[in-house]
């Protein structure tokens, strides 16, 4: 029982990581079979455990990191990679600016639904959410910006995306 709960909790851990990481897509399909289909349900204690450990998994941690030339911004507390606002995105008016193809090379960092952003560190702002209106998904803000992931920063401390209107965010 104690192999089942613990196969079960990190099941739901890297589920939870998976929908987390920037440009993974949620949508699959498990196909049953006969082993799975003649496996006893999980017990009560192995479904708490396994939605604790997924709701852990899903949490966004905002962290502040010194990232090279840039001095200490904000990071995804998951990945460390760098994260961005954009310029165009109003304080406070609970959309974001960046939809259709923008989304592509500046993919918005999210949260499950039911989950809360929480701030390491050196985080002093406000995280919050708001709802994006083309997909419905929870999008963190950080003092009321929308935060975005950069597709061309390839590892922790890329800084790609400083251009035109994105810029890193001070903690």
């Amino acid at each position: 029982m104690r192999r089942t709960s613990l196969i079960i909790g990190l099941a739901a851990v890297l589920v939870g990581a998976v929908a987390c990481t920037p440009g993974a897509t949620t949508n699959s399909t498990v196909a049953a079979t006969p082993a799975a289909a003649t496996q006893a349900p999980p017990s009560a204690a192995a479904t708490a455990d396994a939605t604790a450990a997924a709701t852990t998994a899903a949490a966004v941690t905002v962290e502040a990191e010194a990232v090279g030339t840039a001095g200490t911004i904000l990071v995804d507390g998951s990945s460390g990679m760098t994260v961005y606002t954009f310029t165009e995105d109003t304080k406070d008016s609970g959309t974001s600016t960046c939809t259709g193809g923008c989304v592509s090379a500046w993919p918005p960092l999210t949260v499950p639904a039911g989950s809360t952003p929480t701030g390491g560190t050196g985080v002093a702002g406000t995280l919050g959410t708001i709802t994006r209106a083309d997909d419905g998904s929870l999008q963190v803000t950080y003092n009321g910006l929308p935060l975005y992931f950069f597709a061309n920063d390839a590892e922790p401390g890329d800084l790609n995306g400083v251009y035109d209107k994105w810029e890193t965010v001070a903690p």
